[in-house]
């Protein structure tokens, strides 16, 4: 048990643990500015252009009530498909993925 604690304290100690706690508080940090980038201020020009569509409101109620907005389905307790959430996460997950593709090719370039 000795060796062990030994061994983890050793691992932990050494940067590879302390980078990696790092990379996970500004990769969760980056996330929600990425988040508020899509919600914020990507999807709404688009949905200006297509009409004046919101996105997030984008969603299918899946007991057959008829209810105006996602919130108010939320609200009322009424099971929902919010595919418009779905739609702004894929873009998110698309910037996120675009930003470390160019930061590793940047590191790999150095």
């Amino acid at each position: 048990m000795k060796e062990f604690i030994k061994g983890f304290k050793e691992f932990a100690m050494r940067g590879n643990f302390i980078d990696l706690a790092v990379g996970v508080v500004i990769g969760a940090a980056f996330g929600k500015v990425v988040s508020s980038l899509v919600s914020d201020i990507i999807m709404p020009p688009i949905g200006v252009l297509l009409g004046g569509i919101d996105f997030s409101d984008f969603f299918i109620t899946l007991n057959g009530k008829h209810v105006a907005t996602l919130a108010e389905a939320k609200a009322a307790g009424i099971p929902v498909l919010a595919y418009g959430s779905f739609l702004n996460a894929i873009v998110q997950f698309l910037i996120i993925a675009f930003a470390i593709y160019v930061v590793i090719k940047q590191v790999n370039r150095l």
